[in-house]
């Protein structure tokens, strides 16, 4: 910074010589913000807005290009000021000591050393009048728009978009803004805002019609999307024929346009424009853990096998490569037909054989079925399916046992997460039941199994997120040897408590370990955010298994605590790395660390 006075003034010259001379030397620029009057927050948020006080950090040097940006702040403050209900103020930007909305920018100066702004905000303006005419029943305007209220260009943008929405609500597609007249009387702060919507007739949804490059079918189109011809226009209808279609993950781009105008019986068409993704996509998952290896994952995936958006899925995973316990793998096969049953409701088959070598059994199972998902909407869905399994199992009950059952199994979820990878508010709960008949010498039962997660984030920065993770399980009807391995519950591992072996814990039989009937975890976080990628997590895992349907106080337990690190991928979630130590039981001892994408939980 260059100091005043006449030493001052010189260097300043001397400095503006150098630019001209050698426009080669960068000369630092100085910037001053001066704001009188107005809330603690109006000088942050001009100081953050204005283009010529961040000249440097947006490469802007050259004369013409401060002048430039320096005009446009006029318009950029004001704003700002209007905002912040200030209908009164004074805006001066000068460079180098000349106001710059006088500035010719044909004739721009040679160079520019010194930017001063300077702000005087006048009083905070009130409404005189708060009018909006005409209002559907049933509107909530906002509170402030009355006579007497705080007045700010936001509280009139708000104002007129609910009473829009109002309208629209109501059947009324082509509603606007007719005019409005807004007057500020400065000698006596006050604000009159005199508003006026159109909000046009009534109308029905028209017909659809349909255009861009898709492979889907039309029939396909218009039976997933549900698109509601006759019915009196909501733009709830028509957000859900959108997500619908949005939901088979066949299509890159869902768009509708109204047409502009209605028919003559007092309907309106619209135009769907779809663009389909790639058919095929293929992902990769992997996790590592000290004791349990590496866990690999694929999925290929074709989207709109057979012409009506289809969906099938193919999925193969190895675990336990290099860990403790024997190589282990799935293959599962999925198939999904969108609008099977109506445009909310899809049918599904599944196929899946999966060999488990674990600690304390080894079991090769096969499941087939059919069934049905009922979505409510983006975020509730409920589904289920009925079909056969086949399980062959070596246990602490005996070797070679075999298990049929016929079973119906249904699971509903709700996500209201901010983010499904990271999440730092909501909760998430996804909710299990599965009665299954037992063939032969298998005996019939229930299994229900609850995972819910909560996640709060306090604080106005949001640096600190606290999450929370409950596990309920049960099995009722038969005993624990009378049913096959793959219902029973184990503890311990990534999935349910940190630190100690996957799947250490169960109920001792004889010098062996069978799984519990009953299964409660609770797991707790405190994630630290550092830097805008990295995040440190402290947690702590507790689990208990018991061989009643229920957990009792004497339930075997045992319970894991660690640090970690994440590291931010942006839509991939975190990289995240967990090192554990067991703190309570004696299934496990040693530090234990687990290495994958996405949070635990």
């Amino acid at each position: 910074m260059i100091g005043n006075g006449r030493w001052g003034t010189a260097l300043r010259g001397l400095c503006i010589g150098c630019a001209v001379i050698f426009p080669g030397v960068a000369v630092a620029l100085e910037t001053v913000l001066n704001v009188s009057g107005g809330s603690p927050n109006l000088r942050d948020r001009i100081e953050q807005s204005s283009s010529v006080l961040n000249a440097e950090e947006r490469g802007l040097d050259a004369p013409l290009e401060l002048l430039s940006a320096a005009q446009a702040d006029y318009r950029t403050i004001v704003q700002i000021l209007y905002d912040e209900g200030h209908f009164g103020p004074v805006v001066n930007i000068r460079l180098d000591g000349r106001e710059a909305a006088r500035v010719n920018p044909l004739s721009p100066p040679s160079a520019v050393q010194r930017v001063e702004v300077i702000v005087e905000a006048g009083p905070a303006f009130r409404f005189g009048q708060a009018v909006i005419t005409p209002v559907a029943p049933g509107t909530e305007l906002p509170e402030e728009f009355v006579t007497g209220g705080v007045a700010n260009t936001g509280i009139i943008r708000d104002t007129v978009s609910e009473g829009l929405t109002s309208w629209r609500e109501l059947g009324h597609p082509k509603a606007e803004l007719g005019n409005q007249n807004i007057r500020a009387r400065h000698a006596q702060a006050l604000l009159d805002a005199e508003i006026r919507l159109a909000p046009g007739p009534q109308l029905a949804f028209g017909d659809l019609r349909i255009s861009g490059p898709t492979a889907v079918s039309e029939r396909a189109i218009r039976k997933i999307a549900g698109f509601p011809t006759g019915e009196i226009y909501s733009p709830d209808d028509l957000q859900k024929s959108g997500s619908r279609l949005r939901r088979t993950g066949a299509f890159q781009s869902v768009s509708f346009q109204e047409a502009e105008v209605p028919n003559p019986d007092g309907t309106l068409d619209y135009t769907l424009t779809l663009e389909d993704m790639p058919q095929r996509r293929i992902t990769f998952g992997a996790e590592i853990s000290s004791r349990e290896g590496i866990d690999l994952t694929v999925a290929w995936m074709h989207r709109n096998l057979f012409g009506n958006a289809e969906r099938f899925r193919f999925e193969a995973s190895l675990r336990n490569i290099g860990g403790d316990e024997d190589l282990d793998g799935r293959i599962g096969l999925r198939l999904d037909e969108p609008a099977r049953f109506g445009p909310d409701d899809s049918a599904f088959w599944i196929a899946q054989i999966e060999r488990q070598n674990r600690l304390h059994y080894n079991l090769l199972q096969a499941d087939v079925g059919y069934g049905t998902r009922r979505t409510f909407s983006d975020t509730f869905f409920a589904e289920a399916w009925a079909g056969f399994s086949y399980s062959d199992a070596d246990d602490a009950y005996g070797t070679d046992r075999k298990f049929r059952y016929l079973l119906i199994a249904a699971r509903t979820e709700l996500d209201e997460r901010d983010s499904s990878v990271s999440a730092t508010s909501g909760y998430y709960l996804n909710a299990e039941l599965t009665p299954f008949a037992g063939l032969g010498d298998a005996d019939s039962g229930l299994r229900a199994f609850v995972d819910g997660r909560a996640y709060w984030t306090p604080g106005v920065e949001g640096r600190v997120t606290l999450a929370g993770r409950m596990q309920i399980g049960s099995v009722m009807g038969p005993s624990a040897s009378g049913v096959t391995p793959g219902f029973l519950f184990f503890s311990g591992g990534a999935g349910t408590v940190r630190g100690q072996p996957y799947e250490s814990l169960g109920i001792p039989v004889g010098a062996n370990t069978a799984g519990g009937k009953s299964f409660l975890g609770v797991s707790a976080e405190v994630r630290g955010q550092v830097t805008e990628r990295i995040q440190v997590v402290g947690f702590y895992d507790w689990g208990a298994v018991d061989d009643s349907a229920f957990i009792s106080t004497g339930a075997e337990s045992h319970a894991g605590a660690g640090l970690g690190v994440r590291y931010g991928l942006g839509g991939f979630g975190p990289l995240r790395l967990d090192l554990a130590y067991p703190v309570q039981g004696d299934t496990g001892d040693g530090l234990q660390f687990y290495i994958g994408i996405g949070q635990a939980f």
